[in-house]
């Protein structure tokens, strides 16, 4: 195949949808995928419904790497109280569940839940504690004691898994205006999620955060339970990151950012099951390409942001009151805006002098933006 028209193509728009790039260039379609599949594709050790080995373009996948290994890379780890609440709301609109600031402000505050809806909320807090510790490892076990802690213990009747049992038993289908996604066979599911199993634990040279994406997407196409799936697979994306050293992970709002970009974020699952009319394989490549464009290269100002910041820290520009401040504001407002007064009032342990040094410097050191509102200023932290 011509070069320059192959290269157009791989460039095109409308890359992700074949559909689209079969009326646009019908006479050189075939061409263009058989090409793709000669040289490009590569294969995953991961199967489709039919037993066939899903794939990647890798190189086309890397495009936006080096801005990657950037926005993840280890940092001092500031997750906390707002961190996890911004985590929580955002994983459950995703799914069109509607949970209670306050009531997520309240259960990790530690008090205890008094309705379903707060042991939903820390049964979510429980599994992202449990995902925190690097010593629960990604294996079968772990994923149902995950699961149960954070779904399947709140599941009623048929949705509910069978007493000993890891997986569904029967069938499931994602269900729109019409079905969108049917679930595999469940009798498949066990060899399936044994083969995902060791993928995750398997040292193959595919850029982590590409492999993070990749699994993302294999969890909900498999659909191995009743319900809760795409909140698991989004837990699995950061377990696998922080097992792999990402500890950073839990200190970007990975679900908001899904959240704002919903629509591309289940277009982009449809589109690779679309694709496989044209291509006869599940090409994963459209999948990980939401997560660089639309998660991981949205991350980059705020994880610019913390890299400043310790170099700051390293540089000995800040005093320990100043790191305490830091840290406390990353934890309690996260990207939100806050005042000096709020600031001195809930910190409760600097004078407002003190405060008002502290944002001033921050905001010349570029970790914090101000906004005027009349004669009132609100800080934030840059994004």
């Amino acid at each position: 195949m011509d070069i320059k028209l192959f290269s157009k193509m791989l460039k095109d728009k409308h890359f992700c949808n074949l559909e689209k790039m079969k009326y646009k260039y019908s006479g050189d379609f075939a061409e263009f995928l058989q090409t793709l599949s000669e040289l490009y594709y590569k294969d995953l050790p991961i199967l489709d419904f039919n037993g066939n080995n899903l794939v990647f373009i890798e190189n086309h996948a890397a495009v936006s790497q080096n801005a990657v290994k950037l926005l993840l890379k280890n940092q001092n780890n500031y997750y906390g109280v707002k961190t996890a609440e911004d985590e929580i709301v955002a994983t459950s609109a995703i799914e069109n569940i509607d949970f209670s600031r306050d009531s997520v402000r309240n259960i990790l505050k530690g008090y205890a839940p008094k309705n379903d809806q707060e042991s939903r909320i820390l049964g979510i807090k429980k599994g992202l504690e449990f995902i925190a510790d690097t010593s629960n490892k990604i294996t079968e076990e772990n994923l149902h004691k995950l699961y149960m802690m954070t779904v399947g213990d709140f599941l009623e009747g048929d949705d509910r898994l069978n007493d000993g049992e890891f997986y569904r038993h029967d069938t499931v289908s994602i269900v729109g205006s019409q079905i969108e996604h049917m679930g595999v066979n469940y009798k498949k599911i066990p060899g399936l999620m044994k083969v995902l199993i060791e993928f995750i634990n398997t040292d193959d040279g595919i850029n982590d955060l590409v492999k993070a994406a990749i699994i993302h997407f294999y969890f909900a196409y498999v659909h191995p339970y009743f319900d809760g799936n795409g909140r698991t697979a989004r837990l699995m994306h950061l377990w696998f990151l922080i097992q792999k050293g990402y500890q950073s992970a839990l200190c970007i709002p990975f679900a908001g950012l899904i959240e704002k970009s919903r629509k591309a974020y289940y277009d982009a699952f449809s589109a690779v099951e679309d694709n496989q009319i044209f291509s006869g394989v599940i090409d994963v490549t459209p999948f990980v390409l939401y997560f660089i464009e639309n998660v991981y290269n949205k991350m980059s100002n705020t994880t610019d942001t913390l890299s400043a910041y310790d170099e700051a820290v390293k540089s000995g520009e800040l005093t320990a009151k100043e790191v305490a401040l830091w840290q406390f504001v990353i934890s309690c407002y996260g990207t939100e805006e806050f005042s000096t007064k709020q600031l001195e009032k809930d910190f409760g342990n600097a004078a407002y002098a003190t405060i008002r040094s502290f944002v001033l410097k921050l905001e010349k050191l570029g970790l914090l933006t101000s906004v005027k509102y009349g004669t009132r200023t609100k800080y934030k932290v840059a994004e």
